[in-house]
């Protein structure tokens, strides 16, 4: 198998000043680009979170564009950001402080730690700690 790792995750929010707002001011990613309505993008470590709005990504391409297909889903999707351990609670006193909930604080069976919340869409988001996948 080539594949060597996830390049880009997409998660869909109507409304997209409120996905910048909570990604970009209280998640702290880096924006890289907005179009419009239609989308907008954020770095995150080095892979790339594609937040679009799901009534535009339907529509054809415009012909002077990327010829991107359609694509798009509708309800709560679910993305987890990888966190140092040490950084878990600094992150949850952060959203807190911001007014999000933490809705789940999980140790695994394997020992990892996770939190969860949601952002403005509605969208189930995790911060895990890198073991959270390690075998054994």
């Amino acid at each position: 198998m080539l594949i060597e790792g996830i390049l880009e995750t997409a998660l869909y929010a109507e409304d997209l000043d409120a996905a910048e707002g909570f990604y970009g001011d209280i998640l702290g990613l880096e924006r890289i680009v907005r179009a419009g309505n239609r989308h907008v993008f954020f770095r995150c470590g080095p892979g790339v979170l594609l937040m679009f709005n799901p009534g535009e990504t339907v529509k054809a391409p415009s012909e002077d564009g990327p010829q991107v297909p359609p694509h798009g889903t509708t309800g709560q999707g679910h993305a987890c950001f990888r966190v140092a351990r040490s950084n878990i609670d600094a992150v949850a006193a952060a959203l807190k402080e911001a007014g999000v909930a933490i809705e789940s604080d999980v140790i695994w069976p394997n020992g990892a730690r996770s939190i969860y919340f949601r952002d403005p869409a509605g969208n189930s988001l995790e911060c895990a700690e890198p073991g959270l996948w390690s075998i054994g």
